[in-house]
């Protein structure tokens, strides 16, 4: 801003000489100086007067249209300042592949605790310790009356429970809702379903996450709102899955064994209709992990998915099946199955010592020769041996929907040396799982397509790399069944349903020292039905079976797991909708003629 001076010098000299006077000049500037200043000091007046009132007027027209939308809406608590507001409590279900619920939510409370509000807190715990008897009373004394502001007392209670404890009358135990995870069917597929547990925790509310099985493998699908908690289908079913159960536990006890492990596959999609881990758990009350000991004794072990076994003679018909393949051998080519015979320094024997003689490789399968089995492995080679089982397999996890199958890879040999070839060739030197094994028979089963197991229903079957020939999964199909029919596994026969498989026992190993022990086995039989179409694949594995209804003890899986196959196939078959094939007997006294 330019300022003017009030005594301008060239106005000053022209009064002077005028002979007017100079001070007149000064006072008329110092008289327009003020109005200027006066009007800029009122335009900046009214310029804050006109933002104040537009700030007036927005503030009123927020406040009016907040107090419009309040009052056509329906009242409701505010939440937005409870602790836990933000936690994302809603999981979706999971439900079979007919729909019925196998995982859903349930509302309930939690208790807690502010003991500085308690009037009686020494009272308040032994009323507490009453109704729930795993509480410490002593703690809960010395939390009450210690200088703790808030602590958990039960993070699930039950309506019968939260009743209880609203009688005690104690002001400091307060409830908050929240929603936990139910398995409606207690232990049924407990392994499958692994269970869930609570993340973050508020008063209001709890986060719901998967801590084993599906619940943890799918914890992300489960808990995506943009779903619309569409519930996860499985390809369980519900049905089957409690048959099999049932069977296998009777069958467990019955053999006197100390675990047990069942596997029910589709041929053709490869999904598992029922998979089965005794002894097994209630995921409504998971254990805790075993911290010590030998892992495969927690009931929380996955058998069929992480037990790593050798599953003995029912891998043969792998040896037998891509012989067949290679254009080696055909069914009816004679081997010679006569000892001695030594690989490696080592020397093949037979179960009990056996002597065969010259048998055709159909009757190797049959008479489950390990020699046999061994020479036609030794014919295929290391190499090609190592390909089929890859291609089956056997060197990677199964990658099924569970977290526990990521540690479950087969443990093989390190060097793979001509021993190594005979010895896996039945069913020695390489651990895998039952479900593994009931890939590979689904595998042989539907035409030597590879199969890949899932438990998520699938809307159509798609087909795998052909493994093997369809002669040679056919050849293998017809072995099995004589197996049934005329073998190892004569009691496996289940009238109506031809049943087909192998047998496999297999020397236990010890966990420490190296060997094995002599009185302690793996006893599987790996079975499919009906062996002339095969729709299904059924691994049952026993561990450590004693089967003593005769004079001498019996552990071989002739005597122990295929009893209990059958006994599931007869239970699970007519579920599955299989109609049998029976033929029509004679009948007395009827002699039929042609016209």
């Amino acid at each position: 801003m330019t300022r003017t001076p009030l005594r301008p010098l060239a106005r000053i000299l022209q009064a002077r000489a005028r002979g007017e006077n100079p001070d007149a000049i000064e006072r008329e500037n110092i008289r327009r100086r003020h109005e200027e200043m006066h009007d800029r000091a009122r335009a900046r007046a009214e310029g804050r007067l006109l933002v104040l009132g537009i700030f007036f007027f927005c503030a009123f027209v927020v406040i009016g249209g907040r107090m419009g939308v309040l009052a056509n809406t329906e009242p409701a608590e505010p939440r937005t300042s409870v602790a836990g507001a933000d936690i994302l409590a809603q999981r979706a279900d999971i439900v079979d592949r007919k729909g019925r619920i196998l995982a859903t939510n349930f509302e309930t409370h939690s208790l807690y605790a502010q003991p500085q509000q308690m009037i009686e807190p020494v009272r308040a715990a032994e009323e507490l310790v009453k109704i729930f008897p795993d509480l410490d009373r002593e703690r809960l004394v010395k939390d009450f009356t210690g200088k703790r502001k808030f602590l958990w007392v039960k993070k699930k209670l039950s309506p019968e429970q939260k009743q209880a404890v609203h009688d005690i009358g104690e002001p400091g135990l307060l409830f908050g809702p929240r929603e936990m995870r139910l398995y409606p069917n207690g232990r049924l597929a407990a392994h499958v379903l692994g269970g869930a547990s609570f993340g973050r925790e508020g008063v209001y509310a709890a986060e719901v996450i998967g801590v084993a099985g599906v619940e943890k493998f799918f914890d992300a699908r489960l808990r995506d709102p943009a779903r619309g908690h569409e519930p996860l289908t499985l390809s369980l079913d519900l049905s089957v899955q409690a048959a099999v159960e049932r069977v296998l536990f009777g069958g467990m006890k019955l053999m006197n064994a100390k675990g047990a492990a069942s596997v029910l596959m589709d041929v053709q999609t490869g999904e598992v209709i029922a998979l089965a881990s005794l002894p097994d758990f209630d995921p409504n009350d998971r254990p805790r992990p075993a911290t010590k000991g030998n892992p495969s004794d927690s009931p929380l072990f996955n058998r069929a998915v992480q037990g790593l076994y050798e599953l003995g003679s029912t891998f043969k018909i792998f040896a037998a099946a891509q012989a067949i393949d290679l254009g080696l051998v055909n069914a009816d080519t004679p081997i010679d199955t006569a000892g001695p015979m030594t690989v490696g320094g080592h020397r093949i024997g037979e179960f009990h010592n056996k002597n065969y003689g010259v048998l055709s490789v159909s009757d190797i399968i049959v008479k489950s020769s390990n020699r046999g089995t061994g020479r036609i492995a030794l014919q295929i080679g290391a190499k090609r041996q190592q390909d089929l089982l890859e291609s089956l397999g056997f060197f990677k996890e199964t990658g099924i929907e569970m977290v526990e199958a990521a540690g479950a890879k087969p443990l093989l040999p390190k060097r793979w040396t001509d021993l190594s070839t005979v010895t896996i060739s039945y069913g020695h030197g390489l651990s895998a799982s039952p479900l593994h094994l009931a890939a590979a028979y689904a595998t042989l089963a539907n035409g030597g397509r590879r199969v890949v197991p899932t438990l998520v229903k699938q809307a159509q079957g798609t087909a795998g790399e052909q493994v093997v020939s369809e002669r040679a999964a056919a050849d293998a199909l017809t072995m099995l069944r004589k197996v049934v029919t005329e073998g190892t596994a004569s009691f496996g026969e289940v009238p109506g349903y031809a049943v087909g498989g192998k047998t496999g026992t297999a020397d236990k190993p010890k966990e420490r020292g190296g060997g094995y022990y002599e009185d302690k086995v793996i006893a599987t039989f790996a079975s499919v039905f009906p062996a002339h179409d095969p729709k299904y694949v059924l691994v049952v594995s026993l561990d450590e079976p004693v089967e003593t209804s005769g004079d001498t003890p019996r552990r071989t899986a002739g005597w122990t797991a295929v009893p209990v196959t059958a006994e599931i196939i007869r239970r699970v078959a007519p579920l599955l909708g299989l109609r049998p094939e029976i033929e029509p007997g004679q009948l007395a006294g009827i002699t039929l003629t042609a016209n």
